[in-house]
C-alpha cells in the first residue's frame, strides 16, 4: 500500500505548514492560517464523458449532469 499523498501548501493562505489531522482520511490541518480541511480523490477525468471524473472507476455514484434545457 502506497504512503498518502501530501499537499505542498495551504489552499487558502499558501503556507507549507501543512501537519496530517486526527479528524479523519485526507484532513490537514495549516499552522499557518490555522485552518483545517480535507482533500479528497474525486477519479480520474475521462475525455468521454466531457472531462469530468468517471464515478464508474471510483464507486461513487452517478456523474454531475447538465440541467440547463437546451
Amino acid at each position: 500500500m502506497s504512503e498518502r499523498a501530501a499537499p505542498f501548501f495551504c489552499p487558502y493562505c499558501g503556507d507549507e505548514d501543512l501537519r496530517p489531522s486526527e479528524a479523519g482520511h485526507g484532513a490537514w490541518e495549516c499552522h499557518g492560517c490555522r485552518r483545517a480541511f480535507q482533500l479528497k480523490f474525486l477519479g480520474l477525468l475521462s475525455p468521454a464523458n466531457g472531462g469530468q471524473a468517471d464515478a464508474t472507476r471510483t464507486g461513487g455514484g452517478s456523474a454531475p449532469h447538465d440541467h440547463h434545457d437546451r
